[in-house]
C-alpha cells in the first residue's frame, strides 16, 4: 500500500530532451520525455503539476528527488537543478544527483563490449563517456571527454556498443564507416527519466543523498573540450 512521502519525482533537463518520472520503487508511475530547444523554464513546472495529477498524487505523495546532474547545457541544468533544489527545500526532500550519461549506460543491455554513451556538445563535437561492465552493470571507465565524430571513430578499435543523441548523418557516418561500433536504436538511445529514477532509488534507500546547498551541475562549455562544476544557490 502506498504511503504519503513514498514517491520520487525524477527531473533531467540536461539536454534540448527533457524527461520526467514518477516513481514508487515497484512501478513507474509516470514518464514523459519531449524536446523543448528553449522553454524549459515555462514547461517544467506546469509538466510535473501534469504528472502527478495524471497519475492522482499531490506533491505531499513525494518522498525524494532525483536530477540529472550533467554534463549538458549551461542553461538547461540550471533550470532543472534549480527547481528541484527548491523542492527540496520548501518541502524538505532529500535529493539525489546522477550523472547525466549513466541514464543512458542503464537503459542499454549488459554485454561483453564496451559502451560509448553520447551527448551533443555542441558545434559538431560529442560528450562521449566509455562505459565498462563490472558486477553486471555499466560503470564510467574513464572521465568523460568532448570530441568530433571523426575523432570518437578513431578510439573505437574494438566491438563498442554507441548509444545516445546522434543525428541521422551521424548513424550513417557511423554505419557506414566504424565496423566495430554497435549502433543502439532510437529507442534505445532516448535517455529515459525511468532509469534516472530507478538509480536514484537505490542510493536514496541506501542513505546516499547530496547536499542541496553545495549539489552543482556538471555542464559542458560549448565549442570546446572542458567539462566543469557550477554553483546554484539553493
Amino acid at each position: 500500500m502506498r504511503t504519503a512521502g513514498s514517491i520520487l519525482l525524477a527531473i533531467d533537463t540536461s539536454t534540448r530532451v527533457v524527461g520526467l518520472a514518477l516513481y514508487d520503487g515497484a512501478q513507474v508511475l509516470s514518464e514523459s520525455s519531449w524536446s523543448s530547444p528553449d522553454y524549459h523554464t515555462v514547461e517544467l513546472a506546469p509538466a510535473i503539476a501534469d504528472a502527478l495529477a495524471k497519475a492522482g498524487l499531490t506533491p505531499e505523495d513525494l518522498g525524494a528527488l532525483a536530477v540529472a546532474l550533467g554534463p549538458g547545457s549551461f542553461t538547461g541544468l540550471r533550470i532543472g537543478m534549480a527547481l528541484a533544489k527548491g523542492l527540496a527545500f520548501v518541502r524538505r526532500l532529500p535529493i539525489i544527483s546522477i550523472p547525466t550519461l549513466d541514464i543512458l549506460a542503464a537503459a542499454q543491455p549488459v554485454q561483453n563490449t564496451r559502451l560509448a554513451a553520447v551527448l551533443r556538445a555542441g558545434r559538431g563535437r560529442l560528450a562521449v563517456g566509455w562505459y565498462e561492465t563490472q558486477e553486471n552493470t555499466w560503470k564510467l571507465a574513464r572521465a568523460v571527454e568532448v570530441c568530433t565524430p571523426e575523432e570518437l571513430a578513431r578510439q573505437i578499435d574494438q566491438p563498442t556498443c554507441l548509444c545516445g543523441e546522434l543525428s541521422e548523418a551521424e548513424r550513417e557516418f557511423f554505419h557506414r564507416t566504424v565496423a566495430l561500433a554497435i549502433l543502439a536504436s532510437p529507442a534505445q538511445s532516448l535517455r529515459r527519466a525511468g532509469f534516472l529514477a530507478e538509480l536514484a532509488w537505490k542510493r536514496w534507500k541506501a542513505g546516499s543523498i547530496d547536499n542541496p546547498a553545495s549539489l552543482s551541475p556538471v555542464y559542458l562549455h560549448y565549442g570546446n573540450t572542458s567539462i566543469a562544476n557550477e554553483p546554484i544557490p539553493g
